[in-house]
């Protein structure tokens, strides 16, 4: 299996995992502008296990959350080939936050553990977002996954990324 796969895929692929003792951790998010929060989120992720699986949350996902067309900047497929080359990931998903049947994929999956973004002030930098922080704990749950919540870098955000394009654009 290359490192981009199919959600089905990702079960087997965690399955061998688990016969292997491998202890998985899963991050969900859109990685839209990949920049230096986005790796140290998954660098920390990896961290806490043996394997990292991200899901790439889908396009339409995006536009219907942000209520933006403009987003994501970024169409899925791109991202996902993006983070698929980065060393501290083992296996990308897509993932539609609005599909009925995300909560039955992550039972299905059974990460060991699922790493989410959060702001350690409680706060958010001005654009910055974490979407699936909100999702974080119900999945965890059903997932029977322990819920690890790291630290976002303060003054890294796609938002700010974006408006610091259009300033120099200017």
């Amino acid at each position: 299996m290359g490192k981009i796969a199919a959600q089905k895929d990702a079960i087997q692929w965690r399955r061998e995992a688990r016969d292997a003792d491998k202890r998985v951790v899963l991050v969900c998010g859109c990685f839209d502008l990949l920049h230096p929060g986005h790796i140290r989120l998954l660098e920390q992720a990896r961290s806490l296990g043996d394997a990292l699986i991200v899901a790439v949350e889908s396009d339409a996902s995006i536009r219907g959350r942000t209520g933006s067309a403009q987003r994501p900047i970024t169409p899925a497929a791109e991202r996902m080939e993006i983070l698929a080359a980065l060393a501290a990931v083992d296996c990308v998903v897509e993932a539609d936050r609005d599909d009925a049947s995300l909560g039955e994929w992550l039972v299905q999956l059974a990460p060991d553990v699922i790493a989410a973004g959060a702001d350690p002030r409680g706060q958010r930098d001005r654009g910055a977002r974490a979407p699936h922080t909100d999702l974080a704990h119900p999945a965890a749950q059903a997932a029977g996954a322990q819920l690890v919540y790291i630290p976002t870098e303060p003054g890294f955000s796609t938002s700010l990324l974006i408006e610091r394009i259009a300033q120099t654009a200017s």
